[in-house]
């Protein structure tokens, strides 16, 4: 395992870092089992662990919390705010109000004293970024953070956080998570080169590009649409699809690709993302110990420029093959009202 310093915070980080947004209901409901693959990751050098309180409506900080019982001190553990946890109003965003409120309950639920990287999940358009960074400064020098991100930030949101905490004085977003995977390379056009520009650190997530880099889903086989990831969003597996046909495409490429190194697809994959300069670590989130396994073999994959040719052959830098799942949409293209005139008379040019 390799370590990488995270965004000039001075904090080494081993360049796999262990996602567990499928530990809890939503993924592996053991937590003993649970527990075994996060000892499993520590013992194979791993020290970066990522949660985030809406995983699985807090199970899985609650599952690390007690599988980090006598190492804490041995990893730097990140978690994440932003979505609703529960009913009513005021309970999920950017708001001091649910911050101050929610880091309190994660910090419960991890059984710890502090969070080395809190990280802010998505943008929220209701809230002043300023009050954001203020909330968020305020809770470092309280002792309860050790630093803090953002995570599937658009470049030009980064860009805003980053002057508004030099004008006001703020501390600033240390880190930014990005999807990145060999077929989602959309944030090589302009997220991560600005996180490098800032001098942030990058955690990547879904390397495997929600299943279809795992080697499950090929060209020419049947794809089981009731069950697994397939059941939750068929309409972004079935391969009479143009979308989904053309990442099967890609996928055939990049086996053979992966078989002239030597090596399986989801190897291949791991590794891509730690190619790029601005990449401080990625992000691989088993729901078993053997998938912990398959994606621990990939750290010893250097790619050379060769192989980053023919991948750039396959799926051209920056292009998204998908929209990646779970990534930010600004409200400009959610909400139709943002984009169109009113009253309607106002419309005509005459």
């Amino acid at each position: 395992m390799r370590y990488r310093t995270l965004g000039g915070t001075g904090i080494e980080v081993s360049t796999f870092c262990l996602g567990t947004m499928m530990f809890g209901a939503v993924g592996n409901p053991d937590h003993d089992d649970c527990a075994r693959i996060v000892h499993a990751a520590l013992d194979a050098g791993v020290n970066f662990v990522d949660t985030a309180d809406m995983y699985s409506a807090g199970e899985s900080e609650t599952i690390v919390g007690k599988a980090l019982r006598g190492r804490r001190d041995d990893v730097v553990l990140a978690t994440k705010v932003h979505f609703p946890m529960g009913e009513g109003r005021n309970r999920g965003g950017n708001s001091r109000r649910w911050i101050v409120r929610e880091v309190e309950e994660s910090l419960r639920r991890l059984d710890t004293d502090w969070i080395d990287l809190y990280q802010v999940h998505r943008p929220d358009h209701t809230t002043d970024v300023e009050e954001t960074l203020s909330v968020l400064g305020d809770l470092v020098r309280e002792g309860k953070i050790r630093a803090f991100g953002c995570s599937s930030f658009p470049a030009e949101e980064i860009v805003e956080a980053h002057h508004v905490a030099e004008r006001r004085g703020l501390m600033r977003f240390r880190t930014e998570q990005p999807p990145y995977s060999l077929l989602a390379r959309g944030v090589e056009a302009d997220v991560l080169p600005v996180v490098r520009r800032l001098g942030m650190g990058a955690l990547t997530w879904s390397p495997l590009a929600s299943g279809f880099l795992s080697g499950r889903y090929r060209k020419g086989r049947p794809v089981d649409l009731r069950s697994g990831r397939a059941a939750l969003t068929p309409d972004r597996f079935d391969p009479a699809l143009p979308a989904t046909a053309a990442k099967l495409d890609a996928v055939e490429e990049l086996v053979a690709v992966a078989d002239g190194l030597g090596r399986t697809l989801p190897e291949l994959a791991v590794a891509f993302p730690l190619a790029h300069p601005a990449v401080t670590s990625v992000i691989i989130g088993p729901r078993t110990r053997r998938q912990l396994e398959d994606a621990l073999k990939g750290a010893d994959l250097v790619l050379d420029d060769a192989v980053l040719d023919r991948v750039d052959e396959i799926v051209p830098p920056g292009t998204d093959l998908y929209p990646p799942d779970g990534a930010w949409r600004p409200p400009s293209l959610t909400h139709s009202a943002r984009r169109r005139r009113y009253p309607l008379d106002d419309r005509p040019a005459a």
